[in-house]
């Protein structure tokens, strides 16, 4: 790690990451689409606000690259009749989940579990 060690850097996500990903999962229930196993999981991680390891933060990093898009779909933002890739961006974390994960890597560069 960059910093001292893993106990001076917070790896819990911020509550509106963690209430994107519970609106993602959400959503998901009721129109039976968006995300992955994986997507799943790591919603589940966010919203519960677990501790999430650095190679879990490059994972995030590396999905929002690969997924931005998505954001181009249509319905992507949508509640109301939500596309499947505006769903699993929630279920990652949404634009603050991006942003939280950006920061955090800048932070923790190729850091070890």
């Amino acid at each position: 790690m960059r910093e001292a060690d893993n106990d001076e850097i917070d790896l819990r996500c911020p509550q509106i990451v963690a209430d994107n990903a519970a609106m993602g999962l959400r959503l998901r229930g009721i129109f039976g689409r968006g995300g992955t196993e994986v997507g799943v999981a790591r919603a589940t991680e966010l919203k519960n606000r677990d501790k999430l390891s650095p190679s879990t933060i490059q994972r995030m990093v590396s999905y929002f690259a690969r997924h931005e898009v998505d954001k181009k779909g249509r319905n992507f933002g949508s509640e109301e009749n939500p596309s499947a890739g505006y769903i699993d961006w929630l279920l990652w974390g949404g634009d603050e989940g991006r942003s939280w994960a950006l920061k955090l890597k800048q932070k923790i560069g190729n850091a070890p579990d």
